[in-house]
């Protein structure tokens, strides 16, 4: 009987250890860096963890669920969209989000992720046509280096604020046109560009002529003004110079001095070339002009 008893005592210690483990285990919650933790009880959410690390519920009363709460990427299918100029293009664009209420994201999408993208594949399309239909496809084309991004994400603003979604950014991997008319849309808004150069590049000749003629009026302008200084200060050069001359000829002792110099200046001119011999008559002018100095 002894030894009945000790077996028995054995058998009940080790289902109360094994019990108490399973109790322990099952009470012990582990919650990683990128996921939300929602402990429920009875179905109802009851708290979040959301801090790495170990935390704990009762046992077979209160049960988690994990969320990711990492950065998440969405491939959206590709998609026609219509430009406002009647213009179909082919986007293919991709969604970064993540989840910032997991209480929120729990009770309207049932904690599921392929709801949430179901979700977010119908607003961002939405937004897409909204947007791309208020532009033309021009506009669309040159857009394409992150203005249209901005568009789309002021379109959806705060709507899935409702479901504890956070989107980071809509972009867009490819935006093009279909392929039958890929060439005929290109080869027109090629010719658009060059009407338009040969619109800029008149406008700017035309500009550059005004700019030459007022410019060369301008000149003509200086020059004549320049010419006419210069003939006012020429003609009362002259007339300073007829002025000296009046009154040295007519101071009798300054009259034969000047008339002495001009004599030997008409002499000198009169002697080129290698011949520096000077013949005068003693009835020239000059000569007499000899005789009388004393």
């Amino acid at each position: 009987m002894a030894k009945v008893a000790k077996k028995v005592t054995g058998v009940l210690l080790f289902v109360l250890i094994l019990a108490g483990i399973i109790t322990l285990s099952s009470s012990m919650v582990i919650t990683k860096e990128n996921e939300y933790t929602l402990i429920k009880k009875f179905g109802k959410i009851e708290r979040v963890v959301d801090k790495a690390g170990l935390s704990f519920k009762v046992p077979f009363v209160e049960t988690s669920e994990r969320l990711p709460r990492h950065i998440m990427f969405y491939d959206m299918m590709e998609s026609d969209v219509i430009t406002m100029d009647k213009k179909t293009m082919v986007a293919d664009s991709y969604v970064l989000w993540r989840i910032t209420d997991p209480i929120k994201f729990a009770q309207t999408l049932s904690l599921s992720v392929a709801v949430a993208e179901s979700r977010i594949d119908t607003t961002v399309y939405n937004a897409m046509k909204n947007v791309i239909s208020s532009w033309s496809q021009a506009e669309v084309i040159s857009g394409r280096d992150g203005e249209l991004s901005l568009a789309f994400m002021d379109n959806i603003g705060n709507t899935m604020e409702q479901y504890g979604i956070e989107l980071i950014s809509v972009e867009t991997k490819h935006l093009d046109l279909p392929s039958d008319n890929k060439n005929a849309v290109f080869e027109r808004m090629i010719s658009e560009r060059a009407q338009m150069a040969a619109t800029y590049t008149a406008e700017g000749e035309s500009e550059a002529q005004k700019i030459r003629n007022t410019t060369d009026k301008e000149v003509a302008i200086s020059i004549s003004d320049a010419e006419t200084k210069a003939a006012k200060t020429i003609a009362e050069g002259e007339s300073e110079y007829m002025r000296i001359l009046s009154e040295a000829y007519s101071n009798e002792t300054r009259s034969e001095f000047y008339t002495f110099i001009r004599s030997l200046e008409a002499a000198r001119a009169s002697l080129t070339g290698s011949d520096k011999t000077l013949i005068l008559n003693e009835d020239s002018p000059i000569a007499q002009i000899f005789y009388r100095v004393e």
